[in-house]
């Protein structure tokens, strides 16, 4: 007589064994996909003759190499104050490491919005307006649509990065552009009731003949108006400080300095075996709106070191010039009254700034550089004086410079200048920083990195200078922790070049000349 629960508790058995035996085979199917048995077997024959003390530690170093590469899991974007005490914006990136989610790096950037050359006592309430507007929108693309475009992305392809964050800024543009379009057909529509009123003329309004007896007098050649400033689209910020905490996580993971990466990017290829330092630009005196007197012709007075000094050296001797400087400045000051104000009331047109500069430069040798010697509006005078003294001394731009971007793309707007400072603001990616250096250095003009309008304490420019091989730097004076972080970490790349027997020297100075045929306006 049989049991009939015999057959029922064999059938699970059998497929409580099939089951097993199913798992079995998807667990060392997925264990030989992924070759563990072949590492394990490696490293257990090796680890064997090595004996070492700490035998998980090597297991650790020994699998950390077969590990996938840190992918980007998020990045968010926090509102912090510059040195200047506005808004601007901070970038934490993170990234999944072995299965695990961690923080990599900050990074801050200038939310430069408001640009000085143009900027009055009544447009400075807006100015701060837009800047506002401008961090809010970029902690909107950051938080959310970058966010997302950014994920599962390696830090390490700065390239890729760049041009997704360059497409979506475009993009912002193009939808700014087309709602101004249908704006301006609204105004339109409503334009002719207004323009019948504004075109009419007075009622007896007579007009006036003309005095006889009076000769006339040729009027003077009219200065031409300022140039409309660059439009700077509200939340350009987020772009430039993702691209940048893109490249520095990419260098915290490879255990790597951002000036040795930035120089990876530039030259597509290993660093160069030698790097040299910038030459650091110092202000040494200022003369504008912020001295004590009213020096009309100068906005500040620069220090350029000689190229034979080390950057430590050179800073120590500007630091002591510096000091002597400001000693006299204020002796001057108590026993004259700020009696110092030079051509009071004397008015000059760009054509006699011309010998004025000539003069100048022939009167006093040291003079190796004019920035912005005359307004970028003056461009047939901007050729003339370049033509003249390029041969003598560096014909740099900063107000007269336009935007990296504007650069991009329309290119260095003729032969006119010897150098242009350029900042790290707004949109511009690493990427972007890269391919200017590139389109100067092609025409042979010198790349100059500077601080834009509200910098932070952030040192990235100074990598990037290095990176880049810039001849100069130009941070301002040697006080503000904003500008003396970055002073030391100057100092601290050129120890580790030196260290590692990679410092090259800096070249003697060699004026770029500037070519005495007229380049094409169109």
């Amino acid at each position: 007589m049989s049991d009939s629960r015999v057959p029922s508790s064999n059938g699970r058995s059998a497929e409580q064994a099939r089951d097993f035996h199913q798992l079995k085979q998807r667990a060392a199917e997925y264990y030989r996909s992924n070759s563990v048995p072949q590492r394990m077997q490696e490293v257990l024959n090796t680890m064997f003759y090595d004996k070492p003390d700490d035998v998980y530690g090597h297991l650790a170093n020994y699998f950390a190499n077969f590990a996938k590469p840190a992918a980007i899991s998020r990045i968010v974007g926090k509102e912090i104050l510059d040195a200047e005490g506005e808004r601007t914006v901070e970038v934490e990136l993170f990234c999944i490491i072995k299965n695990f989610e961690k923080s990599i790096c900050f990074t801050t950037m200038s939310n430069c919005y408001r640009d000085p050359h143009y900027t009055t006592q009544d447009t400075m309430d807006k100015a701060n307006e837009l800047k506002k507007l401008s961090v809010q929108i970029a902690l909107e693309w950051i938080n959310e649509p970058l966010n997302s475009l950014l994920k599962g992305l390696l830090p390490a392809n700065q390239i890729k990065v760049d041009k997704l964050l360059s497409e979506y800024f475009q993009r912002k543009l193009e939808e700014d552009e087309e709602q101004r379009k249908k704006d301006t057909d609204v105004e339109e529509i409503t334009e002719p009731e207004l323009s019948i009123s504004t075109n009419t003329a007075p009622i007896g309004d007579k007009k006036k003949k003309p005095l006889k007896g009076k000769k006339s007098i040729a009027p003077e050649k009219p200065i031409k108006p300022l140039e409309p400033p660059e439009p700077l689209f509200p939340g350009g910020v987020a772009i430039g400080a993702v691209s940048l905490a893109v490249a520095k996580a990419s260098v915290k993971l490879q255990n790597t300095s951002l000036y040795l990466h930035i120089a990876s990017l530039n030259q597509e290829e290993e660093p160069p075996k030698e790097m040299r330092m910038p030459l650091p630009m110092i202000s040494l005196l200022s003369c504008g709106k912020l001295s004590g007197g009213k020096l009309k012709l100068m906005k500040e007075v620069i220090g350029v070191p000689k190229p034979s000094l080390s950057f430590k050296q050179s800073l120590k001797m500007m630091m002591d010039l510096q000091q002597q400087i400001t000693k006299w400045i204020f002796t001057q000051k108590s026993g004259e009254k700020e009696k110092y104000e030079i051509l009071i009331g004397v008015f000059k047109n760009p054509d006699e700034m011309i010998e004025l500069y000539t003069s100048l430069v022939e009167k006093y040798p040291s003079i190796i550089g004019l920035i912005d010697p005359l307004r970028k509006e003056d461009a047939e005078q901007w050729f003339k004086l370049s033509c003249l003294l390029s041969p003598q001394c560096y014909f740099l731009a900063d107000a007269a410079s336009r935007s990296i971007d504007k650069l991009i793309k329309d290119g260095l707007d003729g032969n006119r200048y010897s150098g242009l400072i350029l900042k790290h603001t707004n949109q511009t990616t690493i990427s972007d920083f890269i391919q200017v250096a590139k389109l100067m250095e092609v025409q042979d003009c010198r790349f100059i990195p500077g601080l834009g309008d509200g910098a932070t304490t952030d040192d990235s420019i100074a990598d990037i200078a290095v990176g880049l091989g810039a001849r100069f730097i130009k941070l301002g004076g040697l006080c503000h922790g904003e500008r003396v972080a970055k002073y030391n970490r100057l100092m601290a790349i050129e120890e580790e070049l030196a260290q590692r027997g990679a410092l090259g020297h800096a070249a003697e100075h060699q004026f770029p000349v500037i070519s005495e045929e007229e380049p094409d306006p169109n």
